[in-house]
């Protein structure tokens, strides 16, 4: 394959940065993981999502511009562990439809990823990995974050509806769906080699002009 930049999707919890990591040692190509854990708000901000979902998305969505600045110099196939996309249409939209960020906040974040989205190239294929809220709330519980065991179980359904409206009406690059729940991919290798394989296929049958980001 030529150059492919591939960007990982979904839930919290649905396994993206694990995913991430084995297909960039699977694939050799350059991983870019989210800066969840660099989030100075996070803490706060499921505390008290009012007060501090602006300052939150925010920051997720300038360091996401600047991932997206270094795939853009990177050389070599690429994956990203979520997408600014999602942080705005899933996350943002999730926060100001529950109350959780004000009209007001809501449309000055809008504005800004309005520009930031019509200025990045579109990866060449999104990876939407699906899972049911049991598993997601199995999963999180599994790698002991102290702070998502506030996430509640009403904010994940509510983000697992708008993922599949998201995923079901995003147009800027193929999205292939994943559904998570039969699979193991962390522990089963025969799991991860069949994701593998869907990728390159989806991957080789894009025609990608060598180079192209």
């Amino acid at each position: 394959m030529d150059k492919c930049f591939v960007a990982i999707a979904g839930n919290i919890g649905v396994g993206k940065s694990s995913l991430t990591a084995l297909l960039a040692q699977r694939l050799n190509w350059q991983p870019f993981y989210e800066a969840a854990d660099e989030n100075p708000y996070l803490a706060d901000f499921y505390a008290d999502m009012r007060r501090w979902s602006f300052h939150s998305q925010v920051f997720f969505l300038t360091r996401r511009v600047r991932h997206h600045q270094q795939l853009a110099r990177s050389p070599y196939s690429v994956i990203q562990d979520r997408t600014i996309y999602e942080d705005a249409e899933v996350f943002a939209r999730n926060l100001y439809e529950q109350g959780h960020m004000d009209a007001r906040d809501y449309a000055s974040y809008s504005a800004l990823y309005e520009v930031f989205r019509h200025l990045l190239a579109p990866p060449h294929l999104v990876v939407y990995l699906r899972a049911s809220l049991p598993i997601l709330l199995r999963r999180i519980t599994l790698r002991g974050r102290d702070f998502e065991r506030r996430i509640s179980r009403e904010y994940l359904e509510q983000l697992n509806v708008l993922y599949e409206r998201w995923a079901g009406s995003f147009t800027l690059c193929p999205v292939l769906i994943i559904d998570t729940d039969p699979l193991d991919f962390v522990h089963s290798a025969v799991d991860l080699e069949e994701i593998v394989g869907r990728i390159r296929d989806r991957c080789a049958g894009l025609s990608l002009p060598r180079g192209t980001l």
